[in-house]
């Protein structure tokens, strides 16, 4: 074979690699910007705005507490509601948890993240339903609280996942988990691998480049809302599978047998209240004076 043949059946496997990968990319991307976009913005167009109120409250909650933070006595109202710390103790965490995912961080543009927060709401409310995106929103929120106080509780040196004291006394609100969680959710059950590189993946490289507690809770977010990601629509398959589960049965003594009742070989017959018909003849003859034949039928 010459070499101009090889080289040009080289060139073929080439171009029809690249020609399945073109079209490979193409596909994904299509589906992608169908389930991603074209679905929410027809679901929108059905529902009308009330498809979008808890996007609204969640933008509207952070604004505001952005701007009560501005003065003095309401940073400490603020503060007090909704500033988390790991030094805390776990009840009060808890208790204001729900209220830190709306108050921006200090040291974050707040405009800048109201597009991102309003976008990730908006999708999963339409795609997943307010009480789904609320639960999850508030899970990996307070998955992250939780992780953070287990990596500060065991201090460093646990392969870098431990932390500092110190720490401890920072403060950690904002809707950011919350908004990577999202996200997240979303790329895992409607297949969008764009979104997902553009939301995990960029909170993996900010984990990498900056390890801050920030950066390890949006790694928390991540992980738990790809676990969710991947249960999503297999709950029938759990509960069966949790349903054929061998159930450990306690073992009973078998009752005791009744010991057998003796039937006699000829048992007495019910007495008749009247009297067999050998009876009667036998009695008849008696008092016929015992003479067999006689006429009994006068008696």
């Amino acid at each position: 074979m010459s070499a101009d043949g090889s080289t040009a059946g080289r060139a073929d496997r080439v171009r029809a690699v690249l020609a399945r990968l073109a079209r490979f990319t193409w596909r994904t991307l299509r589906g992608e910007w169908q389930a991603v976009v074209v679905d929410p913005v027809g679901l929108l167009a059905r529902r009308g705005l009330s498809g979008l109120s808890l996007a609204f409250v969640a933008a509207f909650g952070v604004v505001f507490f952005h701007d009560v933070a501005q003065h003095p006595t309401g940073a400490w109202w603020v503060e007090r509601l909704g500033g988390v710390k790991a030094d805390l103790p776990l009840w009060l965490s808890l208790l204001r948890t729900p209220v830190s995912l709306y108050v921006p961080a200090l040291d974050l543009p707040v405009w800048a993240g109201i597009t991102q927060l309003f976008l990730a709401f908006a999708l999963a409310e339409l795609a997943l339903g307010r009480a789904r995106t609320l639960a999850l929103a508030h899970g990996t929120t307070l998955a992250g609280t939780l992780a953070a106080r287990l990596m500060i509780a065991l201090g460093p040196g646990w392969w870098g996942f431990g932390l500092p004291p110190e720490c401890g006394k920072v403060l950690d609100t904002g809707p950011s988990a919350a908004v990577v969680g999202l996200f997240t959710y979303l790329a895992v059950v409607r297949r969008a691998p764009v979104v997902f590189t553009l939301t995990g993946g960029s909170m993996v490289w900010e984990s990498v480049a900056v390890p801050n507690l920030a950066g390890r809770e949006h790694l928390i977010a991540v992980g738990v809302s790809i676990v969710l990601g991947l249960l999503h629509g297999r709950r029938e398959r759990l509960r069966s599978f949790v349903r054929s589960w061998p159930v450990a049965r306690t073992t009973e003594p078998a009752p005791a047998e009744a010991a057998p009742v003796p039937v006699p070989a000829h048992p007495d017959r019910p007495r008749s209240a009247h009297p067999a018909p050998e009876a009667a003849l036998t009695a008849l003859e008696h008092r016929a004076g015992g003479v067999p034949g006689a006429d009994v039928s006068r008696w």
